[in-house]
């Protein structure tokens, strides 16, 4: 755990200020959340237009009515979410092994035994960022994660703290293939958020997702490929407030690689993902513009 932030003094008042606020038990934090949710849905209408269009597009086949009561309890969970991120100062290691329940960890152990490196493809899905610390926590073996830095200096330090004061491990974007040719004989885990959209000049995949041509990152096959991990998905359910359980579903065992231009580990992240988005919509993160590139 870090002592002191390394951040400008500029910053203290706030940097305590938050982690004053996680000091709060969870049950009083939602209460500020249900006030975050009147006040983003009826007040400011954050993203609103966003979010409704992405639902839209996602189901055609719902009415206005069905769309309008996904983005509403979208926007009730929303919050939730940020207060449980913001408590991830303060929250002890019992407390995580008792709101994350992953519900079939053998099937990581099993790889993890045979002394490999596993890759999870996980998603912006319930709250992401529980699922690391709750790793570090109940597993026996490194529990990493690969993160893009933030431009903001302060929320890069606070997000960095808060990751990590569990016992996880952090690896930069950019720093990613150095790390897995230095640790490649390193039995763990290593879990990447695969959601997420490409630069325009990066992508080198494209599926048709949620009813959209979509583009996906490929750097976890890429990685998959060059050193024999295993893949799987992480499911992310919301059992209640507060609460979550999560299954892993294997991709590729690591054995096998693809023709030359294909990216079958990817493309079955995309069904898995679509799958699990159907049946919860509510549960996924809507507010960005996760279709902004157009399929040439």
């Amino acid at each position: 755990m870090k002592k002191s932030p390394n951040i400008p003094t500029l910053y203290y008042p706030l940097w305590w200020l938050l982690k004053g606020l996680s000091l709060l038990p969870l049950p009083v934090l939602y209460l500020l959340a249900d006030f975050l949710f009147v006040l983003v849905y009826y007040v400011i209408g954050y993203r609103k237009k966003v979010v409704l269009q992405n639902l839209r597009n996602s189901f055609p086949e719902k009415s206005e009515q069905e769309i309008q009561g996904i983005a509403k309890a979208f926007y009730r969970q929303f919050p939730d979410l940020i207060v449980e991120i913001l408590k991830l100062a303060s929250m002890n290691e019992a407390e995580m092994r008792r709101r994350i329940v992953f519900s079939n960890q053998e099937v990581l152990d099993d790889f993890v035994q045979q002394g490999k490196t596993v890759i999870t493809m996980g998603s912006h899905s319930g709250n992401w960022e529980w699922i690391l610390s709750a790793g570090a926590v109940q597993f026996s073996f490194p529990a990493e994660g690969v993160y893009k830095r933030l431009t903001n200096e302060f929320f890069e330090e606070f997000m960095l703290y808060l990751r990590s004061r569990l016992g996880a491990r952090l690896i930069e974007m950019k720093d990613t293939m150095r790390d897995f040719v230095r640790n490649r004989r390193t039995p763990r885990v290593v879990a990447m958020l695969s959601d997420q959209t490409p630069p325009y000049g990066e992508i080198q995949f494209w599926t048709t997702f949620l009813n959209q041509d979509t583009p996906f990152f490929v750097g976890a096959e890429k990685l998959a490929h060059a050193f024999g991990c295993p893949v799987l998905f992480l499911d992310v359910q919301r059992v209640k407030r507060g609460y979550y359980r999560l299954t892993f579903e294997v991709l590729s065992d690591g054995s096998t690689k693809p023709e030359e231009g294909a990216f079958p580990i990817t493309e079955a992240f995309a069904r898995k993902l679509e799958t699990a988005i159907r049946r919860n919509p509510a549960n996924y993160l809507w507010t960005h513009k996760r279709w902004k590139h157009r399929r040439p």
